[in-house]
């Protein structure tokens, strides 16, 4: 890593999750463990196979809410800064690496 790219990285890693975003995302994370319990009761009660899929999708989709506002949070606050403060071509790699992650 270069010097250059050391501060920004910095700024992006000192930001944080707001008290009430934070709650929505425990809110969604204790729904989605729900989903995933329920899936493993519907295994255990030899449910079909149609319903514990449907049942995945559901959790599957959860965690993708779940992520897509850490994206936003990532965007409003960490990258935000990171740009305010003249980095903004770190930021711009950083935050195509996380949409490709996020993508596969």
């Amino acid at each position: 890593m270069t010097d250059r790219k050391a501060p920004a990285l910095r700024i992006l890693r000192e930001a944080f999750v707001p008290k009430t975003r934070k709650a929505e995302l425990q809110r969604r994370l204790a729904r989605m463990k729900g989903q995933v319990e329920g899936v493993e009761r519907m295994l255990a009660e030899d449910r079909p196979c149609l319903a514990i899929l449907t049942q995945i999708a559901a959790a599957q989709e959860a965690l993708r809410g779940v992520g897509r506002l850490m994206v936003r949070n990532y965007v409003e606050r960490c990258a935000a800064a990171a740009i305010r403060a003249g980095r903004p071509e770190e930021v711009y790699d950083e935050l195509l690496e996380v949409i490709f992650k996020l993508a596969r």
